[in-house]
């Protein structure tokens, strides 16, 4: 059926009107609209006190269990004393959650970077900062420079090594997953395969009982290790960091977690303003230099 010319003219018209009120409807928004809004959502994600959290007005900190010193004191996360509680605690502070909103979690050391959904806001536990964990896991930035150091009992030939072309030949340890097992593989090479152990303390009990000739840890839970878990033990020195940046850990978190930022901002406040330096002098003052294995 064909339509008069003044029934066309008019379809005509309303089709062009219908058209250009959909053009109008899926043009953008105006830029400063636009670029308004991820700024506010930003500071309202990160409104002290307020955040995203697994519960509500609660925040959720996950460390392994045991809770070795001078990380944790005596066992006790939630007691505020050893340097990781006290970081904990001050990063809490900053987010605006007191100690009365901070709930305490226990998740495997392996557990806290690896793939899949966290039950945690965040997770503290002399975890290392690296790439191949960024592809599981979000950090924040570094709350402390560390360096990995070798532990042997006083006495035995592994004792008496003075470079790493000293350790190659012996029987060496680490916690499973850590940098520390990393540094044997990846800096000494040894001749034999390396012990690999679930649990730090694993690794030290092998080292008392003459499993393994020595162990790798962290150089300030070294020196917690000679002092109060086996005192016939010495540190035999400590490596270089390897690459241009130092080896640092931070604080996990869920892959693409809206807190991330907020939680680095924190971290970044805290090493800003002094106070990562002064809880590092006030738990880790027995953390001094020790000979550089080379």
């Amino acid at each position: 059926m064909h339509l008069a010319p003044g029934a066309l003219r008019r379809a005509v018209v309303a089709a062009t009107t219908a058209l250009l009120a959909t053009a109008v409807g899926c043009a953008p928004q105006p830029e400063e609209k636009a670029a308004a809004d991820p700024s506010a959502s930003a500071a309202k994600s990160c409104a002290k006190g307020k955040l995203a959290t697994k519960t509500s007005g609660k925040l959720t900190i996950a460390t392994d269990e045991p809770a070795y010193e001078p990380w944790f004191k005596d066992d006790k996360p939630a007691s505020g004393k050893g340097f990781e509680s006290a970081v904990a605690y001050a990063v809490a502070q900053r987010l605006g959650y007191g100690k009365s909103a901070v709930v305490w979690q226990s998740v495997p050391f392996n557990k806290a970077f690896a793939p899949g959904v966290k039950t945690f806001d965040f997770d503290i536990n002399q975890v290392s900062i690296s790439a191949e964990r960024k592809k599981a896991v979000d950090f924040s930035s570094g709350y402390y420079d560390v360096r990995q150091a070798v532990i042997a009992l006083k006495g035995s030939k592994a004792a008496k090594a003075t470079g790493i072309a000293d350790l190659k030949g012996l029987k060496l340890g680490a916690q499973v997953g850590t940098t520390s097992l990393d540094y044997i593989s990846d800096v000494v090479k040894p001749s034999q395969e390396a012990a690999a152990y679930s649990k730090n303390d694993q690794a030290v009990s092998a080292l008392r009982n003459g499993q393994v000739d020595a162990i790798v840890t962290d150089l300030p839970t070294a020196f917690y290790v000679t002092a109060a878990q086996v005192k016939n033990a010495r540190i035999v020195g400590q490596f270089e960091n390897q690459g241009g940046t130092p080896e640092q850990f931070g604080l996990v978190l869920d892959k693409g977690s809206a807190l991330t930022s907020c939680v680095t901002s924190a971290v970044d406040a805290l090493r800003g303003d002094g106070t990562l330096a002064k809880l590092e002098k006030q738990w880790l003052s027995d953390a001094v230099d020790a000979p550089v294995l080379k």
